[in-house]
């Protein structure tokens, strides 16, 4: 059994047990979260796809944890003229174990 979930603007397929990370959800770490807007749910009766979500489909899962990712540069510069700019970034994210698809 798996499921199609869209959470942070981006979409996941997950099955019980998966581990994924998400862009950063407002929640506490070891507290339950659940998403509804499920896009596609399969199990033994086939695959059922909603329009745009399937009605009564609700995938819960249990946050691990929250923090951020590696470091990227972004380096700005233009040639001959002695314009350079550095900045860092790291996004943060929501670690979640997905433990139960209920549809």
């Amino acid at each position: 059994m798996y499921a199609v979930i869209k959470t942070g603007g981006k979409q996941y397929k997950v099955q019980e047990g998966d581990i994924i990370r998400v862009e950063k959800l407002d929640v506490e770490e070891g507290s339950v979260v659940k998403f509804e807007e499920v896009l596609a749910l399969s199990d033994d009766n086939g695959l059922k796809v909603g329009t745009p979500v399937v009605e009564g489909a609700v995938v819960e899962g249990n946050v691990l944890k929250q923090g951020k990712g590696k470091k990227i540069i972004v380096f700005k510069y233009k040639p001959k003229k002695n314009y350079r700019r550095k900045q860092g970034h790291r996004q943060p994210f929501t670690q979640i174990q997905i433990t139960k698809i209920i549809g």
